[in-house]
């Protein structure tokens, strides 16, 4: 495994817990995130679904009350840990998005919510081709991530533990150039909260 990734992997580890609870009640408290998830949702024509870079589930399990058969993975097994632990009726399995184990056209939709943030650029195009290989003809994708044009080392976070990651803000038409570079048609490019210090965005794209 790549130090970076092992890294990321370690420092999620550390703070499984903290994130676990910093995140449970994010989406409830928040529309935009609903509609996202809405609009998704909406889009999905058959499962099953995967939400890559799971976290401790919670966009897995909203996904499932929507009616979406969503399963998890992440790279972080403390990360699993806690998505089977909130989320007990629900499949979670550990899995790097470098090398997405999934086979082909095996799933109905993908979403990749603040994950990516984690990949390099020049690992990016990976990322994006086992995302097209193992989506379905015509399923959906979301991505959702920093906005920006900076990389930076995150060294503490979740209650203060330490961590090692770096994060990798983008501008949306540059994620949407790489996708249509990895074969997806773009549908829908939203920006969230502009004039905050970090902007959020989502990008639709379908197979």
């Amino acid at each position: 495994m790549d130090d970076w990734l092992a890294d990321t992997r370690t420092s999620y580890d550390t703070v499984a817990v903290s994130y676990a609870d910093k995140m449970r009640d994010a989406i409830a408290g928040d529309p935009h995130l609903r509609a996202a998830l809405a609009v998704f949702a909406e889009q999905v024509q058959s499962g099953p679904v995967a939400d890559v870079g799971c976290g401790p589930g919670h966009v897995t399990a909203h996904l499932n009350r929507l009616g979406v058969d969503a399963f998890g993975i992440d790279l972080s097994p403390g990360m699993i840990d806690m998505a089977r632990r909130d989320h007990p009726g629900l499949r979670f399995e550990v899995g790097s998005m470098t090398d997405l184990r999934l086979p082909d056209a095996s799933v109905g939709g993908l979403i990749a919510w603040w994950s990516l943030i984690h990949i390099p650029d020049d690992e990016v195009p990976t990322v994006f081709a086992h995302f097209h290989r193992v989506l379905c003809p015509g399923g959906p994708l979301q991505l959702g991530f920093h906005v920006g044009d900076e990389s930076r080392l995150k060294t503490a976070g979740y209650g203060g533990h330490p961590m090692k990651v770096h994060v990798h803000r983008r501008r949306p038409d540059t994620v949407a150039s790489w996708l249509r570079d990895a074969g997806f048609a773009i549908e829908a490019q939203w920006l969230c909260e502009p004039d905050a210090a970090v902007p959020q965005a989502f990008v639709f794209a379908r197979r």
